[in-house]
C-alpha cells in the first residue's frame, strides 16, 4: 500500500487550500483530508470525521490510509481562544501531543505544525523581529503556540522525531471563511468592500501587522516540507514574513477598486492582542536555509482578493 499524507484541520482557512495544492502535487487519493466537522469545499480525495483529541482514532485513520506524513492545523485561534482558555489549551497542545507520540514511536515519520507570531508578546521587540528574541505571549493561543514550540524542539533533540514548523503571520485567502483571529479584519474587509462598500475595523487605522497572502503561507508549508532534511536548522519554529500593512493603507488600496469604499474604526478587545504582537518580522533563516521568498506585494494581494472574491460571491447568488 503507497504512502499517504494526512491533514488535520483540512476544513479551516489553512487547510482548505493546504489539501488542494497537496493534491495536486501527489494526487487526490493520497492527500487524506480530515476535520471534526464537514469540510466546506466538495472533496477530491478521501475525507475522515476526526476528532484530533481522540488518540485511538487518530490511530485508526493513519493505520487505514498507510499516512507517514502528517499536517497538523487543528487549533483555536487567539479572539477565539480567549473566550475559552482551558479547551484552547487542550486543544492546541494535546492534538500536538498525539501526533508527536505517534513520530516518537515511528508510526509516522514526518510532522508539518504551524507555529504564529502569536509566540511574541510585549516585551519583543516589534520592528523586524529577529529569530531569537525575547518570548513573552499574552494570550492563550500564544502562551500554547510557545510551549508547543519548545515541544517539538524536545522531540526532535529526545528522540529524533522529524517536525518541522513555522511561525505564521496573518493569513488571507479568499477561499474560507475567517476562523477567529486577530488579523482577521484584512478577509473579512474584502468581503464587506464588495458586499456593503463600507467596513467597520475592530482595530485601529494606525495598528501594523505581518500578514502573508494564502498562496504564499501554502508555499512556505510545502517548500520547507519538501526540503533535505539537512537544510532544516531550527526544530522550534522559523519566522515568516510576507508584507506588513495597517488597516489604513489596505483600505487605501481597496479605494482603488470600490471608490466609494468607506472604513471606520470601533477598536475590541482584539485590539489590546494586536498590539502586542510584532509589526515586521526577520525571516532572513527561512531564506538562508531553505530559499524561502515571498511573492506578494499589498497591491498585488488586493488585486487577486477582489477578483477572486467578486467571482465567489458572484457564484453564490
Amino acid at each position: 500500500m503507497s504512502k499517504s499524507i494526512l491533514v488535520i484541520g483540512s476544513s479551516g482557512q489553512i487547510g482548505t487550500e493546504l489539501v488542494e495544492e497537496l493534491r495536486k502535487i501527489y494526487g487526490n487519493s493520497h492527500v487524506i483530508a480530515s476535520d471534526i466537522k464537514k469540510p466546506q469545499v466538495e472533496q477530491t480525495g478521501p475525507f475522515e470525521e476526526l476528532d484530533i483529541l481522540n488518540k485511538e482514532q487518530l490511530h485508526a485513520i493513519i493505520k487505514k490510509h498507510n499516512v507517514k506524513e502528517v499536517y497538523l492545523l487543528a487549533a483555536l485561534l487567539s479572539a477565539t481562544a480567549e473566550k475559552n482558555p482551558a479547551f484552547a489549551w487542550d486543544l492546541n497542545m494535546n492534538s500536538l501531543f498525539n501526533v508527536l507520540e505517534l513520530a516518537k514511536e515511528k508510526v509516522i515519520d514526518k510532522i508539518f505544525w504551524p507555529s504564529s507570531i502569536a509566540v511574541f508578546g510585549p516585551t519583543t521587540p516589534r520592528q523586524n523581529t529577529p529569530q531569537f528574541t525575547v518570548m513573552e505571549p499574552t494570550t492563550v493561543y500564544g502562551i500554547s503556540k510557545q510551549a508547543g514550540e519548545r515541544w517539538c524542539e524536545y522531540y526532535h533533540n529526545k528522540y529524533g522525531v522529524d517536525v518541522r514548523s513555522i511561525r505564521y503571520p496573518g493569513l488571507i485567502g479568499y477561499k474560507s471563511l475567517p476562523g477567529g483571529g486577530t488579523t482577521d479584519y484584512a478577509v473579512d474587509i474584502f468581503h464587506q468592500a464588495i458586499k456593503t462598500n463600507s467596513y467597520e475595523c475592530f482595530l485601529s487605522e494606525n495598528t501594523a501587522l505581518p500578514m502573508m497572502y494564502m498562496s504564499d503561507a501554502i508555499k512556505a508549508t510545502i517548500q520547507i516540507m519538501q526540503s533535505p532534511k539537512e537544510n532544516i536548522k531550527i526544530w522550534s519554529s522559523y519566522n515568516l514574513s510576507g508584507i506588513s500593512f495597517t488597516p489604513k493603507e489596505i483600505a487605501v488600496e481597496i479605494k482603488k477598486h470600490y471608490p466609494n469604499f468607506n472604513i471606520t474604526y470601533k477598536p475590541d478587545f482584539r485590539q489590546q492582542i494586536a498590539d502586542s504582537w510584532p509589526q515586521s518580522i526577520d525571516d532572513s533563516r527561512a531564506k538562508e536555509d531553505w530559499n524561502w521568498k515571498a511573492n506578494y506585494t499589498l497591491e498585488k494581494m488586493t488585486n487577486e482578493m477582489l477578483k477572486n472574491l467578486e467571482q465567489l460571491l458572484k457564484q453564490k447568488i
